[in-house]
């Protein structure tokens, strides 16, 4: 068996800090922290409260995750980010990455000073957490475009489609293709095709709003959804656009098939707002794709909307 001394030297070498927290927030004992390569020394804050510490924002975060904790008895696991901007007193000026943690957090079966305390072993995953947000915008971005790419585009829509339907928020959706790639990829190559694309996406990011959210749907084919617009206001978006792209490749004289005749590029858009009678996102896009069907047989170079 462990006597006492021993018990304490082997909580002295935990690589990852291991805190008692009453449920009041404050530190009554710090355990192990013995990885140099994340942590500091953390004997000071030894009698200090979460609150004189960090700012209310987080400070409520901690406090309301330690009284879960002590009422339902049960193991807590959550991630959470800690920066210079969530501790009182320093700057908000420092570095822009926050430090990342995974909390385990269980109540203690003992009180001191007639409060309830858990044991919260926190454990550094910042470049965990790195990695899982580079494996993610990968899985999440189109490769040629750096625009996103058809999965991320189901989870924005599902999402903006079930906030239309609790807030009544208008949502207006957009698709395009290029006119004539086709002739483009026949007369000058693929890779003057996939540049156009590349330059049609570059478009999309310097003439939209932030919030905007534009996809590469598949080939030449684009899907944007824009978030608190309603029709008129996604026309007048589409047309904008629709104008840029023309402009763009207007005077570009690279584009010639091999008869030396000009390629024009241009898009064809089709646009539809998110209604009460759509049962799913899905209905809003086939509107949209209807609507991109109507401008390609229309004549091209036109915005339609359904």
């Amino acid at each position: 068996m462990l006597d006492a001394e021993m018990m304490t030297a082997v909580l002295a070498a935990l690589p990852d800090p291991a805190f008692l927290i009453s449920r009041s927030g404050k530190y009554v004992a710090i355990y192990g922290g013995q990885d140099v390569r994340y942590y500091h020394d953390g004997t000071s804050l030894i009698g200090q409260y979460i609150s004189d510490l960090v700012k209310p924002e987080k400070a409520n975060w901690f406090i309301a995750t330690i009284e879960r904790a002590l009422d339902s008895k049960e193991l807590l696991i959550e991630e959470y980010e800690l920066s210079n901007k969530d501790v009182k007193g320093l700057s908000d000026e420092g570095p822009v990455e926050p430090i990342w943690f995974e909390g385990r957090i269980k109540a203690l079966d003992f009180k001191i000073d007639e409060e309830g305390v858990v044991l919260w072993v926190a454990s550094n995953i910042s470049q965990r957490h790195e990695l899982e947000t580079r494996l993610r915008q990968q899985s999440d971005t189109d490769q040629l475009t750096g625009l996103f790419n058809r999965r991320r585009l189901e989870r924005e829509l599902s999402y903006h489609f079930n906030a239309f339907k609790r807030h009544g928020y208008a949502v207006s959706i957009l698709m395009f293709d290029l006119d004539h790639l086709k002739l483009l990829n026949d007369s000058c190559g693929h890779h003057a095709g996939d540049q156009a694309i590349c330059k049609i996406a570059q478009i999309c990011q310097e003439s939209l709003r932030q919030t905007d959210i534009t996809c590469r749907f598949g080939g030449d084919e684009f899907v944007i959804v824009l978030p608190h617009l309603n029709l008129d206001q996604a026309n007048t978006t589409a047309e904008r656009l629709r104008v840029a792209v023309e402009q763009a490749f207007l005077h570009n004289h690279q584009l010639h098939t091999q008869e030396n005749i000009p390629v024009n590029i241009s898009i064809s858009i089709g646009v539809t707002e998110v209604s009460n009678q759509d049962d799913s996102y899905e209905q809003a896009l086939k509107r949209a794709d209807k609507a991109l069907y109507q401008a390609k047989r229309g004549g091209r170079n036109r915005v339609v909307s359904a």
